[in-house]
């Protein structure tokens, strides 16, 4: 069955995870995926770990299904391959250091008189102007510059994510904004620029809490795995020692939660507890009494009560039941991809389709795909080994 991109070409200068993860889920739906890599070392995460029999876990979750080009963008001979990628291209994605694409003759503006066409993706930090323009971003940094790290954490310190959640983020409004200028370019012929902030794309996610703070109100508390605002909503220990994941979300579950989870039914008309906001300013006392019911139960026995009562639940699984969760098996999610160092095992991109298969290609070896390139814009094979022995590729 044809994928939705087929047919469509994506150049990207790309490094560490924003760039890539957008560019990977282009490639996933059928696009044609050129990654141009430093010669030599290439995007440097591919060095970031060897956890994957020998490669790196950033570089095979956001890369597979790429055609992996060395090209030393600065070499003078750099220009005329660039030229006669970008002849052919719909769409460029670049997350190189501020300013850099502009000096190498990449930005929108310099571009869009020969290439009218041609859609280009910035992905940077901060934005293309404005104070912080020049500055540098990492996942890290950009986790605190938005606010995230003052919500998440417990009571005495705060905690990054587990993830990159800026990259993905800014990755996510890159790709989904890909998705829009192409669709905007078949009605009107023409390309356009999109400037991804990874700053921009974290407040974005911030609306709750941010809002929540309004006009200098207080803002949520930091409260380790449970939810800062509603109130019982987070992990919860059993008699095991085991812990169980719980949530509600009204009155209605609140009263099945304390008929049927914690044999109280009167509790559900304490005054202490009788709506959420109550329930929040008494959570250490309505704490007590849940882990006090809870502690003559096995975490199993929990979750049989809260499926009685309707009541959400989970397991605070780690990563090694992630790889096996049953759910995951039951759906059929899983598949492999060649490697450099051999088959592994991928999740199928969410958001399944009756109309196609997703692309679930090799992550490449680095310049695996340069001479197959070159010679398919017109260099010779010689022409290529030449380019080598230089340095330009």
């Amino acid at each position: 069955m044809s994928r939705p991109l087929e047919g469509i070409t994506v150049i990207t200068l790309e490094h560490a995870i924003a760039a890539p993860f957008c560019t990977r889920q282009l490639a996933d739906l059928g696009a044609r995926v050129i990654k141009i890599e430093r010669p030599g070392t290439g995007d440097f995460a591919r060095a970031y770990d060897e956890r994957v029999n020998g490669l790196s876990s950033h570089f095979v979750w956001t890369n597979r299904s790429k055609e992996s080009l060395t090209l030393d963008v600065k070499h003078p001979e750099a220009r005329k391959v660039l030229d006669k990628l970008l002849q052919e291209a719909d769409v460029l994605v670049q997350n190189l250091a501020p300013g850099a694409a502009a000096r190498l003759g990449l930005s929108f503006e310099a571009l869009h008189e020969a290439h009218p066409g041609l859609i280009v993706c910035d992905i940077s930090g901060y934005g293309d102007d404005g104070p912080y323009r020049d500055k540098k971003a990492y996942d890290l940094l950009i986790q605190s510059e938005s606010g995230f790290l003052s919500v998440t954490g417990t009571a005495e310190e705060p905690a990054k994510a587990g993830c990159s959640i800026a990259d993905i983020s800014a990755g996510m409004y890159a790709y989904s904004s890909i998705l829009a200028a192409l669709l905007q370019r078949g009605k009107t012929g023409k390309g356009s620029r999109i400037d991804v902030s990874m700053l921009e794309s974290m407040v974005e996610w911030m609306g709750f809490p941010m809002y929540y703070a309004y006009e200098g109100a207080q803002p949520p508390q930091r409260a380790g795995a449970a939810h800062a605002t509603i109130y019982p909503y987070g992990p919860f220990q059993a008699g095991d020692g085991a812990s169980v994941m719980l949530g509600l979300q009204n009155e209605r579950e609140w009263a099945a939660f304390c008929k049927v989870v914690l044999k109280k039914p009167d509790l559900a008309t304490d005054e202490r507890f009788s709506s959420n906001s109550r329930r929040v300013a008494n959570r250490s006392e309505l704490q007590a009494l849940i882990l006090g019911e809870f502690a003559a139960l096995t975490a199993p026995q929990v979750v049989e009560r809260l499926e009685e009562a309707q009541i959400a639940n989970a397991r605070v699984n780690t990563m090694h039941d992630v790889w096996e969760h049953p759910q995951l098996k039951a759906r059929g999610l899983w598949t492999d991809v060649p490697t450099p160092n051999g088959s592994m095992p991928a999740l199928l991109p969410p958001g399944r389709s009756n109309a196609y298969e997703p692309r679930m290609d090799a992550v490449p070896a680095l310049g695996q795909h340069t001479k197959a390139i070159l010679m398919e814009l017109g260099w010779s094979a010689e022409e290529v080994e030449s380019l080598k022995r230089e340095g330009a590729v």
